[in-house]
């Protein structure tokens, strides 16, 4: 099924098929989607949450099974899952009702003190890393394989999306970022990590973190992943108050900067292949600076760290 199949008249068959009591609900597409699922609104208090493709279908079971570990120990609110849905009316994948969770898209939102939102940020990462991870999912491929070893994506598209901004920025500096992040290692017991910390995936109300959603890249591993955003979303001092707060080791923070340079590497090499706007890109996925200046950022911290 192709994503563009996924519409708000095909979720409100689903629900109509699978659970009669909401069906004279209205369903609304939401202001931000995701890209590894489709989200609407079901009603006032309910969300729907379809996968977009199959190698995303199966973050659903993980969902139903975890969060409603996750959530009470947590300091934030995150998705409740409500029901489980099942393939039906040519949609091929299970699928989640949660509860729904009031607040605006971080990437779109207007935070109105961003040192206070690193801050709540880093307490609620802080608090995750340091529940029980016993029995936790382990990273998984289909899943950007987040919480696992960087050297994952030590591949073709790494020189080609760096020759990609040859000129503009300096390509030496990026090898060496890149190389110290892939010499370093998580060598601790796994944590619990998110997974896909970005400005779409928090919720704000009047400007303060009010929600964390989407789970599905969450594993149990390394949570350098997690700290992308010091160099996609903050600045100065809410990047500084952001890692103070988290207090991981040097090499851990090494590798942050790795998948911040990672991910603005592919942002702008996919965007150039596919004819796409890396610049939307990266605004969709909640990013507060382009991926040309998440380099820079994060070349400019590697030479003061």
């Amino acid at each position: 099924m192709d994503r563009n199949e996924i519409t708000a008249e095909l979720a409100s068959r689903l629900v109509a098929e699978q659970f009669p009591q909401w069906e004279r609900l209205p369903v609304r597409p939401v202001d931000l989607n995701g890209w590894d699922n489709t989200t609407f609104r079901l009603g006032d208090d309910l969300s729907i949450r379809l996968p977009s493709g199959a190698g995303y279908a199966p973050a659903v079971a993980k969902e139903q099974r975890w969060l409603p570990i996750l959530a009470p120990q947590l300091p934030k609110p995150v998705p409740e899952p409500v029901a489980l849905g099942r393939p039906g009316c040519g949609y091929p994948w299970p699928w989640s009702v949660n509860r729904w969770l009031p607040g605006t898209p971080a990437g779109l939102a207007t935070i109105t003190d961003l040192n206070a939102f690193a801050l709540d940020l880093a307490d609620f990462l802080g608090t995750l890393y340091g529940l029980d991870a016993t029995g936790g999912p382990p990273p998984e491929p289909g899943y950007g394989h987040r919480g696992g070893p960087l050297s994952t994506y030590d591949d073709e598209e790494i020189p080609e999306a760096t020759g990609m901004i040859a000129g503009r920025i300096d390509v030496g500096a990026v090898a060496e970022v890149w190389q110290t992040a892939l010499a370093t290692e998580w060598d601790r017991a796994p944590v619990w990590l998110h997974g896909d910390v970005v400005g779409s995936n928090l919720l704000a109300v009047d400007g303060r973190l009010s929600a964390v959603i989407d789970f599905g890249c969450s594993a149990v591993g390394d949570p350098s992943c997690d700290l992308a955003i010091t160099w996609t979303f903050f600045e100065g001092d809410s990047a500084r108050l952001f890692r103070d707060r988290l207090a991981l080791d040097e090499a851990t923070w090494a590798r942050g900067r790795g998948w911040a340079l990672w991910k603005a590497l592919i942002t702008i090499r996919r965007a150039r292949v596919n004819g796409g706007d890396e610049y939307g890109d990266a605004r969709r996925a909640g990013w507060r600076h382009d991926p040309y200046q998440v380099i820079e950022n994060v070349l400019a911290d590697h030479r003061q760290s």
